[in-house]
């Protein structure tokens, strides 16, 4: 479980909240302090107050996976496998074992044909899967998306949720502005003003915001 104890930081003021392994999605208007929560669970950010312990370690003592809306940003090499490959080689996974996770993930996910090819030469689509599998390459216990499907269209982002069941990853935390893919998570924290004002799973969350801009209109039609 991770547990967010007395958390402040910037907008972010949780006294209490636990995250429980499946798929959670953060959703609520911006500047609720998405992002920051986002950060503060993958270890990037240290809070000022609080604490985020993972089964009982900071984040950054944990195998953490993190993609956020802007790839182009973090990609650091030229092609394809050499980005994918580049958790790995920093972990010092010996030159064997690296070319085989490499293409297998790339298998998963639906992306092998890009192997070779230059990362600047993708679409924003395209950048995101290849983000998406050098996070996922080295099985991180909590993974981290940060409004990751802003590029996707709906099919592939069911794909990509797919792959998130199937792939034994203890804790994804996903930020989206996409309702129906927050309606697909085990469960949902709302953020406003930097609270946790509702969490639960989606039915109950989404129960409660019944009428507001965060119902989405094919959840109110029954579709």
């Amino acid at each position: 479980m991770i547990l967010i104890r007395n958390l402040r930081h910037q907008a972010l003021d949780i006294p209490s909240l636990d995250i429980l392994p499946g798929i959670t999605s953060v959703i609520g208007p911006n500047g609720s302090g998405k992002t920051t929560l986002l950060k503060c669970c993958v270890g990037i950010t240290e809070p000022a107050a609080g604490s985020v312990l993972v089964d009982g370690l900071p984040p950054r003592e944990t195998e953490t996976g993190w993609v956020n809306e802007f790839p182009d940003r973090n990609i650091l090499f030229e092609t394809v496998a050499d980005e994918v490959a580049s958790p790995l080689r920093f972990r010092r996974v010996s030159c064997d074992m690296i070319s085989g996770r490499v293409d297998h993930q790339l298998g998963v996910m639906g992306i092998i044909h890009l192997r070779d090819r230059a990362v600047r030469d993708l679409s924003g689509g395209e950048k995101i899967l290849v983000a998406l599998a050098a996070a996922l390459v080295h099985s991180p216990r909590v993974l981290v998306l940060d409004e990751y499907d802003s590029h996707l269209d709906a099919g592939r982002a069911r794909t990509i949720d797919g792959i998130l069941r199937s792939g034994g990853i203890p804790y994804v935390i996903r930020c989206t502005q996409q309702m129906e893919t927050a309606a697909l998570s085990d469960r949902i924290v709302y953020l406003e003003n930097g609270r946790a004002v509702h969490h639960g799973a989606p039915h109950e969350v989404f129960s409660t915001l019944s009428g507001s801009a965060f119902y989405p209109l094919s959840l109110r039609c029954g579709t």
